[in-house]
């Protein structure tokens, strides 16, 4: 066969010609390369805006607990769990929203706090109580505590307010006590030479300061504020359990008990869980939840947040700003 033909019997292109189709393939193959990149662009593009939109609905959502007022007898629950602070789960901005929900809904034969928590803020505790006894006597409806493991220091300053308080057996219970803690590291620096320059304006503006000695008058100034709101930590559940409190010198001194003993002592009323709280007390077994919980939306909507500052930041400090 003539080597200018090629097996069809079509010439065989040579010299310009052939390297003029071999640059075209390529060239084609690159702008097939280009449309594949773009339509996955688009696709991902279609996708985010996807993902924020229903991060947006979902933070729009309306927030856990009850989003309806049940019209049949129930018994309702509002969960106290965690560290009681300032902008956690269990903080008076969340709990009072619910307590007035629950309060207000005429479907609501009763309320019940279930606890579990190590205690927290006094400030936020003692903002709570108020609320439930301010509620109680406006709506007249008896309000539970049920201790699951834990109801200590601010949460049992809550659980105080309850008509009755049941337990577990093995729940521990009580801890009536402040504390103030914190690190002293001059007897460190001492032996590692260090040399701490401290300058202030205002005799005690460095109170509680870890790196200077501690003071005997700022001392016993701290003291009696702690013996101040212990006090009024003691009033609050005085007022609460009245009689039934079998006070002796431990009563008050900051210990735990288990749940029997608790019963035994009047810090508690019974041994009981949610539902037979609920069954047995209210005489409601349906169960309505009020507790207010961040829902997903908004967690999510937080975190994509903290996550397009952050690239910001940096594309920032790349362009060479500085953000202070």
């Amino acid at each position: 066969m003539n080597d200018d033909f090629n097996a069809h019997g079509t010439p065989r292109p040579v010299g310009p010609v052939w390297e003029r189709d071999t640059i075209e393939k390529l060239l084609f193959a690159q702008l097939q390369e280009q449309r594949a990149a773009r339509r996955w662009r688009l696709f991902f593009r279609l996708a985010w805006l996807l993902v924020i939109g229903a991060i947006v609905w979902l933070a729009f959502k309306a927030e856990g607990g009850a989003t309806s007022q049940p019209s049949t007898p129930h018994t309702a629950l509002i969960e106290i769990k965690g560290t009681i602070a300032d902008g956690a789960e269990a903080s008076a901005e969340n709990v009072l929203p619910a307590l007035q929900s629950a309060f207000e809904d005429k479907g609501a034969q009763a309320l019940v706090l279930l606890i579990n928590s190590p205690g927290g803020s006094p400030v936020q505790a003692g903002i709570i109580n108020d609320e439930i006894h301010r509620l109680k006597a406006l709506h007249g409806k008896k309000v539970y505590a049920v201790v699951e493991e834990t109801c200590a220091s601010a949460a049992y300053y809550i659980a105080s307010a309850a008509d009755d308080i049941y337990v577990d057996k093995a729940s521990l219970v009580g801890s009536i006590g402040v504390l103030m803690d914190g690190f002293g590291f001059t007897g460190l620096m001492d032996k590692l030479g260090v040399e701490r320059r401290l300058m202030v304006a205002g005799r005690n503006k460095a109170l509680l300061d870890p790196f200077s000695p501690q003071d005997d008058e700022q001392k016993a100034y701290l003291q009696a504020m702690l013996d101040e709101i212990h006090q009024q930590f003691i009033a609050v559940v005085k007022k609460g359990r009245g009689d039934r409190l079998k006070e002796d010198a431990n009563t008050f001194s900051g210990l735990v008990w288990s749940g029997q003993q608790a019963v035994k002592n009047g810090l508690a009323d019974g041994l009981g869980n949610l539902d037979y709280v609920a069954r047995e007390v209210v005489k409601a077994d349906d169960i309505v939840d009020y507790t207010q919980r961040e829902n997903l939306g908004l967690r999510l909507a937080r975190r994509f947040g903290a996550s397009v500052g952050e690239g910001m930041y940096h594309a920032a400090q790349s362009a060479g700003f500085q953000l202070r």
